[in-house]
């Protein structure tokens, strides 16, 4: 385990550049949602007073496709109104040609963070981005409620599916009318993409395009697992599902209205704030797997990363931001604040986050069975391979076919996208 020096980097000391002569005027663009931006804004408000910089931050929308297309169009169009874009790790590959060498000004203070995050963010040898949190999702369960039913947590898919029916079944005739079982993101958007991976990996269904470039997703073992997410819709997931992203799929969560959930760290939160209905009464665990022997856990890895745009007019100001953001003062806050997950090895052993979110050091072992969506494989047209696949599986949870009929149809287009060149 690699040490963490909290010296490294000191307020904007070694690890940052030089303050620049002249005070400037930047501009962050985030898509993220929650808390963060009032913590961001307390960031920000520390780093004007240590730089004399003044920066504003401009919101895009919370959707991570909107966001994306969002940022591309600024981008696009060589825009110096953003000096910092908070960037998703799939859309590195696809926007690296636009942002600044991180790399130099960086120094030592990438050896803090985990190296694949670090790996991901570098395209061509260039530093995109720095690392700031990382994201993998977990099943949250109600803690009250598995105890009552005297219900172990799921380690399969089969197994959520029998427990949620049964407590579901069994409280709505008590009078809980509105409980349902599982709830998820189930909207036509990336984050289906995120979660009907999940399916497909932990079915032993592969990556949907693997790291060699060669299409996956048209096997018996996709077919099943998306199969099977079709028949929740209606039975223990509620048919809005089909419009849910994170925060429709949280609302329903935390006012107490499901069993399981499946979401991202900043829902943890968010579920034990002091006016959350369900404070106290939840946990998370690794999300199921398939039955077949050998089958494991596959939580979707995600990242955002800091990136200094090459159209600032204040770029050197612009990288100094990027790193700040990223360096573990701020992170380390982001844990405590939001129980949001360090790219910083060490803070998984910090007592202060540790005694404020006792959930990060157990993060690790969702981590160990992470998978990464195909964008390094796919570089420019993963947007496009995302789309399709997420309209594939939408279309089998709408009851617009089956899974064997989308997903040989999707081989066919993805066959075809890829004959273009990615």
């Amino acid at each position: 385990m690699r040490q963490l020096k909290l010296a490294l980097p000191s307020a904007l000391g070694v690890a940052l550049l030089a303050s620049v002569a002249c005070a400037a005027e930047l501009t962050v663009a985030t898509g993220d949602g929650g808390l963060y931006p009032q913590v961001l804004r307390e960031q920000l408000d520390r780093f004007e007073a240590e730089t004399g910089h003044s920066v504003t931050i401009l919101p895009a929308p919370i959707s991570g496709t909107e966001t994306f297309a969002q940022f591309r169009l600024w981008l696009a169009n060589g825009s110096p109104d953003v000096d910092v874009y908070l960037l998703s790790d799939e859309w590195v590959p696809q926007l690296a040609d636009h942002f600044l060498d991180l790399s130099q000004a960086a120094g030592d203070a990438l050896d803090a963070h985990f190296p694949p995050l670090v790996e991901g963010q570098t395209i061509d040898g260039r530093l995109v981005g720095m690392p700031l949190f990382a994201d993998a999702p977990a099943l949250f369960y109600r803690t009250d409620l598995l105890e009552k039913y005297d219900k172990p947590v799921p380690e399969t898919w089969v197994e959520l599916e029998a427990t949620a029916t049964e407590i579901m079944e069994v409280e709505r005739a008590a009078g809980n009318e509105d409980l349902w079982g599982f709830v998820f993101q189930g909207n036509a958007y990336e984050g289906l993409t995120c979660d009907a991976l999940e399916w497909v990996a932990s079915n032993g269904g592969g990556r949907i395009i693997e790291a060699d470039g060669s299409i996956s997703i048209n096997n018996p073992q996709a077919v099943a697992a998306i199969e099977r997410a079709a028949g929740w819709v209606g039975t223990i997931t509620p048919e809005g599902v089909l419009g849910y992203k994170e925060e429709e799929s949280r609302g329903v969560w935390q006012v107490g209205k499901a069993v399981f959930m499946r979401n991202w760290p900043y829902a943890y939160a968010l579920g034990n704030s002091a006016d959350s209905p369900i404070k106290d009464l939840f946990d998370v665990a690794p999300l199921p797997k398939g039955e077949a022997e050998g089958a494991q856990s596959a939580a979707t890895l995600a990242s955002r990363a800091t990136a200094a745009s090459k159209y600032s007019r204040n770029p050197d100001a612009a990288i100094e931001l990027a790193l700040f953001l990223a360096a573990p003062e701020q992170q380390k806050q982001n844990a405590i604040r939001l129980a949001y997950l360090p790219t910083i090895e060490a803070l998984y052993d910090d007592e202060e986050v540790a005694a404020a979110q006792p959930i990060i050091p157990r993060w690790k072992e969702i981590f160990l069975t992470a998978v990464w969506r195909p964008a390094a494989v796919t570089k420019t047209r993963y947007n496009e391979v995302s789309s399709m696949f997420w309209t594939a599986v939408h279309d089998t949870l709408s009851g617009r076919g089956s899974a064997a009929e989308n997903l040989e149809l999707l081989e066919v287009d993805l066959t075809e996208l890829k004959g273009e060149g990615w």
